[in-house]
């Protein structure tokens, strides 16, 4: 199978599981987990928790927000390489004119990065609430048209990779 065959798949499988374009419950739902990934909500909150944060907890923010930081260098380094365009849309116009860069995506590998570093890290009960909040947030990028499914895929990748070498670093 030729890659053209390849990226023609996966623009007709992920075009299948949007939403974006349908008013309802299942398009509110994408648009709050799209946006539950979103950095600029997820740095101030861990940099919070690092200053405000008792021993544990400030440590746990100080740690996420690192990787957090490292990870998005790492993202963006491999966008700018392969630059695959989004896909077209309406909805997402904040991400589409800050980063039209679709490859890998960023959300997903945060997503994923900070279950598996809650995992690690602790506690149990959170780690259980972002693994199971991970897989919706990049499901949610591909409903609301922002990605396709292999750049949520090579996300999840690289956040596992990455949070897995942070386990080891931390």
């Amino acid at each position: 199978m030729s890659i053209q065959r390849i990226l023609e798949l996966d623009a007709r499988l992920s075009a299948r599981l949007r939403v974006a374009e349908r008013p309802g419950i299942l398009r509110t739902l994408a648009t709050l987990l799209a946006h539950s990934g979103d950095s600029w909500f997820w740095w101030p909150a861990m940099g919070l928790l690092w200053w405000l944060g008792d021993g544990f907890w400030s440590a746990w923010g100080r740690n996420l927000l690192i990787a957090i930081a490292a990870l998005a260098a790492l993202v963006l380094a491999i966008k700018f390489l392969v630059r695959r365009r989004r896909p077209e849309g309406e909805w997402g116009a904040i991400y589409r004119s800050t980063d039209p860069h679709s490859f890998p995506s960023g959300h997903a590998a945060r997503a994923f990065l900070i279950a598996l570093l809650a995992a690690g890290l602790g506690p149990g009960w959170l780690a259980l609430v972002l693994w199971l909040w991970a897989p919706l947030v990049a499901l949610a990028r591909v409903a609301m048209g922002v990605h396709y499914l292999s750049d949520i895929i090579a996300g999840v990748l690289i956040g596992l990779l990455a949070g897995g070498i942070g386990l080891e670093l931390m």
